[in-house]
């Protein structure tokens, strides 16, 4: 071969390996710390690959994952904290783990309230915290928050712990609303009005109403959703039961949120915030809205059948952020008034 020829091929060698490194590079990877089961967010990321080219390693666990990432430190691995609910993304606020996320677009589709004012978190779906109601019991349609203590309910409630993050953020958000003596009044009230004491899950609950211990109880959305369509033992207390989406007076549906955070670290930064575009986009909105039985954040995707039946959506237009505030003193208040004793 000729120098001429083979200084040609070397140099279409060197520029195929410069664009294979370019588009390695283009790509690459991005570590996501997750709360979330892995089966209910891996199709979520093998889109994200397929849109993308970009690899997403998962570590998930069921708790310490902002103690894991301040071990860490410097060193983590973490890109993107995936969680649910005010209380644990405050925490990992709280815990120094996380930045600022700058991000345009994300500013742009995510409503101001379902964001934090200093930009280390976002929503990116949402759920609601509503009333399984008997239906052979129950015959209103519409109930507020307030009601709960009316003692017209006394020994028909079923809820599970005040202290877990789901009923903590409600009552967090009743502190927001009308004040911690309102609030404390009021949490004497729905203790009064409970047929047991708190236990078990959202799904017990509505089991617990199925089975004539209680009238009402207190749970998310989307696990009743799951019981009817993907949990043949527990469809029946799904069917003994109609979902209510109460409002507060004055006000809306309180919900929560699965949200994303930006790890402090993050080595892999602009994946990062590739990812958590993504999951506000309308392909991985209509997936959550779908596999999940969230609502979506982004306007205009429409949310599953199964949860479109309860009824039309109004969120409550508190600002999550407020309600992240209100969590140590709904805490205290559950405490004193003996909530879960």
């Amino acid at each position: 071969m000729s120098r001429s020829r083979i200084l040609a091929a070397a140099t279409v060698v060197a520029s195929a390996m410069t664009l294979n490194a370019a588009a390695f590079a283009q790509s690459g990877e991005v570590n996501v710390y997750t709360y979330r089961e892995t089966k209910l967010v891996q199709p979520l990321f093998d889109a994200f690959t397929k849109d993308t080219g970009i690899k997403v390693n998962v570590v998930s666990a069921s708790s310490g994952l902002e103690q894991r990432m301040k071990a860490e430190g410097a060193n983590s691995p973490a890109d993107v904290l995936l969680t649910v609910d005010v209380g644990r993304m405050a925490e990992a606020v709280e815990a120094g783990v996380t930045q600022p996320i700058k991000s345009e677009a994300l500013d742009r589709i995510v409503p101001a309230q379902y964001r934090d004012p200093d930009g280390h978190w976002a929503g990116i779906s949402m759920r609601a915290r509503v009333i399984y109601a008997s239906k052979d019991r129950v015959k209103q349609d519409a109930i507020t928050y307030e009601e709960l203590a009316d003692p017209k309910w006394k020994g028909k409630i079923c809820i599970r712990s005040g202290q877990h993050i789901y009923n903590n953020a409600l009552f967090a958000a009743y502190v927001a609303h009308h004040g911690e003596a309102k609030a404390e009044e009021w949490l004497r009230g729905v203790k009064a009005n409970l047929a047991q004491k708190p236990s078990g899950g959202d799904r017990e609950t509505a089991r617990d109403v199925a089975a004539g211990k209680c009238d009402i109880g207190i749970g998310n959305t989307y696990y009743w959703a799951l019981m009817m369509n993907n949990d043949p033992d527990k469809k029946p207390w799904a069917e003994a039961t109609k979902v209510i989406l109460p409002t507060f007076a004055g006000g809306g549906t309180h919900v929560n949120l699965s949200g994303v955070l930006l790890a402090k670290h993050a080595p892999n930064r602009a994946n990062a915030v590739k990812l958590i575009e993504w999951l506000a986009g309308e392909h991985a909105q209509h997936l959550y809205a779908d596999a999940n039985y969230e609502y979506p954040v982004r306007a205009g995707v429409a949310v599953n059948p199964t949860i479109a039946g309860y009824g039309k959506l109004n969120p409550d237009a508190l600002p999550i952020s407020k309600i992240a505030a209100s969590r140590k003193a709904a805490s205290t208040l559950a405490d004193k008034v003996g909530f879960d004793n």
